[in-house]
């Protein structure tokens, strides 16, 4: 049985509280929304939030997979609510964000896995919000290129694919997901919009070899993938995987090195570091 690690003292941090948080809060809850922030126990909730920015969950709070790592609630699921789009987009307009994140839960229960409703959400924000720039964080949708196709069209950004952890891994950490599947999604993004900037993420602490992170980096690249986080897992309740290790920020540091020498226009890696953490700052290395 393994015993739960103590936290190392740099994941003490103050958490920055205030009007702005509060309001951001506020309205989420006032448009009746879901943030991943809150859904998935983000650590850098508190930060953002007083940065007046959200990673906007669509489709609802509770996902038809069952990855072991993910506080995201598994249970029976709701068709999505026809009205979420127009919500969102008036919640990014009053709080003026010029970069918009959009993320879903996984709904293999739907035909297109909700490429749809992505694309509606993404064509509703352009319709209100002057010059936002907007990144989705999508699902493999099942290896459905057309559903990936209804999201490209709507016009995002940047598009995000997490790979989350090493292929050895995947059968323990998101047993319904699979590695070259993942993959793909940035291979035909390289053949069919290969100006599109394109974003994966990866946890380190689950178990993993250095030079099976090495391997899935280099994977990254050569299937197209041109920006990268890399961040820390955080085992969110006992009844998730528990942390392995936890990664040094020397070690992130290095990491970041590591990523940029095989080829990844940029990165960022830090213990805290998330799929969302300071995304508008990210993308703009892709335009440099």
């Amino acid at each position: 049985m393994n015993m739960r690690l103590e936290k190392p003292t740099w994941f003490k941090r103050r958490l920055p509280t205030g009007p702005e948080y509060e309001k951001v809060r506020g309205l989420v809850d006032s448009f009746h929304l879901h943030t991943v922030c809150q859904e998935a126990r983000c650590p850098n909730q508190w930060e953002c939030f007083s940065d007046q920015t959200a990673t906007f969950l669509i489709m609802g709070p509770a996902c038809t997979r069952n990855c072991r790592f993910c506080a995201v609630q598994k249970s029976p699921v709701a068709p999505p609510d026809p009205e979420e789009p127009q919500r969102v987009a008036q919640a990014a307009s009053t709080l003026g964000l010029s970069y918009v994140v959009i993320t879903s839960v996984t709904r293999d229960d739907l035909d297109d896995g909700g490429a749809s409703v992505f694309a509606e959400t993404i064509t509703e924000v352009k319709k209100i919000c002057d010059g936002v720039r907007i990144e989705v964080l999508v699902p493999d949708f099942q290896g459905d290129m057309r559903a990936l196709q209804q999201v490209i069209a709507a016009g995002p950004d940047v598009l995000n694919h997490n790979i989350e952890t090493v292929p050895r891994l995947y059968e323990t950490v998101r047993p319904q997901a699979d590695y070259q599947r993942s993959l793909d999604i940035f291979r035909y993004l390289r053949g069919s919009s290969p100006k599109l900037p394109t974003k994966s993420g990866l946890m380190l602490g689950l178990g993993e070899k250095d030079d099976e992170i090495k391997a899935t980096l280099v994977d990254l690249v050569t299937a197209g993938c041109k920006l990268l986080t890399l961040g820390q897992y955080l085992q969110p309740t006992k009844d998730h995987l528990p942390v392995e290790r936890y990664v040094t920020p020397e070690e992130f540091d290095q990491w970041r090195s590591t990523a940029l020498k095989i080829g990844f226009v940029e990165a960022v890696s830090g213990p805290l570091v998330r799929s969302s953490y300071h995304a508008g700052k990210l993308l703009g290395h892709c335009a440099k």
